[in-house]
């Protein structure tokens, strides 16, 4: 198979891995969302908090039960390039937050990750996302935590 036809099928793998991944967060199935981290995950939180390892990252969405209230983040993929020497890919995508995942976005920003396939299967080693609008409630702090 042709090199660019891998990296297709890889990138492809990585959108479908994001979306099931999203599925998995929105349901509150933190064990099925953590399947696609690596257990050294590293994680910049949107206002800049980091988060290190599958444990801290597990135990942030554990906090935050599913609920009309709870804020859900839905990431979308808008690009994937995928390494032609090394088992990596670069992914980059926007990234809402609604309360109980309807209505009104009260965040929004971008991101990117970083995906290491072991074993024949793509895993995030690596997040950072950036807040960048805001609206509602909580929105009249300028300053960060």
């Amino acid at each position: 198979m042709m090199a660019s036809s891998v990296r297709a099928q890889d990138a492809s793998a990585i959108r479908a891995a994001r979306i099931a991944q999203n599925a998995a967060m929105a349901a509150g199935d933190v064990d099925r969302a953590a399947a696609w981290w690596t257990d050294d995950v590293a994680i910049r939180r949107g206002l800049g908090a980091s988060v290190n390892g599958i444990a801290a990252y597990k135990a942030i969405l554990e906090r935050a039960p599913v609920s009309d209230t709870a804020l859900v983040y839905d990431r979308k993929t808008t690009g994937v390039t995928v390494s032609d020497h090394w088992p990596l890919a670069f992914e980059t995508g926007t990234w809402v937050a609604r309360r109980g995942g309807k209505g009104a976005a009260l965040i929004t920003g971008r991101y990117s990750a970083q995906w290491v396939k072991r074993d024949g299967k793509w895993l995030i080693r690596g997040e950072v996302f950036v807040a960048l609008t805001c609206g509602g409630v909580g929105c009249a702090s300028k300053s960060l935590p």
